[in-house]
């Protein structure tokens, strides 16, 4: 075999036809939330394909409903199917759980998903973006804050010689993680509260440790001035539950993240 550049099979497999002009369209096939529409948009310019899309992301869709038609040549069409889908399957999968978070939580509850941290950087804003177009943020709050961690606790010994270290940060919106590592709970908890921690991440997947947390609010008479997060294999089925406990925040990893894609098909018509 000759030694070289190896061509792309498909060069040799169009060639009698490489320039024949191919119409095609992308279909979704199931209902859902459409994220990645953007990106795929940005690629196929680059591929050189002609595209028209017919929804725009966080548009709901069912299944069947055709996402875009696109034109090009043979090899264009081939290359665009993975380039294409791929940018907006597993997107709209995250897109549509998070919409079905939202859709339960009832507007009781804020839904958050800040597992994104955790997935490969080449992914990042994809998750980021899908979380967004399914109605949720990336984000435990929209104001600016510092997210106090169980390795920030670790670092310096406790709850409260962590949150002291941030004084010279001014008004910044304190959040801390509790897992009842130091001391129990609730006294982790008080803790908290008096070195000004404005949420309180219960981050042990139980349930119940945040509904203690919420009784000593109550019964220092500040429950309206902290917030009181939850986190830990929470599952999106019991969002109602976790609503009918007064918790103000849910943080939602592997539902979200690991959902399955909302699987599309492109076919040549």
């Amino acid at each position: 075999m000759h030694q070289g550049i190896v061509k792309d099979v498909r060069d040799i497999v169009f060639s009698s036809i490489m320039y024949k002009r191919i119409t095609a369209q992308i279909t979704v096939q199931g209902d859902g939330i459409i994220s990645g529409v953007k990106s795929a948009g940005e690629k196929l310019r680059e591929l050189g394909v002609e595209a028209e899309f017919y929804v725009t992301d966080g548009d709901r869709v069912k299944a069947g409903d055709i996402v875009s038609k696109i034109i090009g040549t043979p090899k264009q069409i081939t290359s665009a199917e993975d380039m294409a889908i791929g940018k907006m399957a597993k997107a709209s999968g995250i897109a549509t759980a998070t919409s079905r978070a939202v859709e339960l939580s009832e507007g009781k509850i804020r839904i958050v998903s800040g597992a994104w941290k955790k997935m490969p950087g080449e992914i990042k804003e994809m998750v980021r973006e899908a979380v967004k177009n399914g109605g949720a943020s990336f984000r435990i709050v929209d104001t600016p804050f510092m997210y106090l961690d169980k390795n920030y606790v670790r670092i310096f010994g406790g709850i409260v010689d962590t949150l002291k270290a941030t004084k010279e940060l001014g008004n910044i919106c304190r959040v801390i993680q509790l897992r009842g590592e130091t001391k129990s709970i609730r006294e982790e908890a008080v803790e908290a509260i008096s070195e000004g921690a404005d949420v309180l991440m219960i981050d042990t997947g139980n349930v119940q440790d945040a509904v203690e947390v919420i009784n000593l609010l109550n019964e220092m008479g500040i429950r309206q001035e902290k917030k009181v997060a939850f986190a830990g294999e929470i599952r999106i089925s019991d969002i109602p539950l976790y609503s009918s406990m007064n918790i103000d925040i849910l943080d939602i990893g592997k539902q979200i993240v690991d959902a399955p894609l909302l699987d599309m098909k492109l076919d040549v018509v």
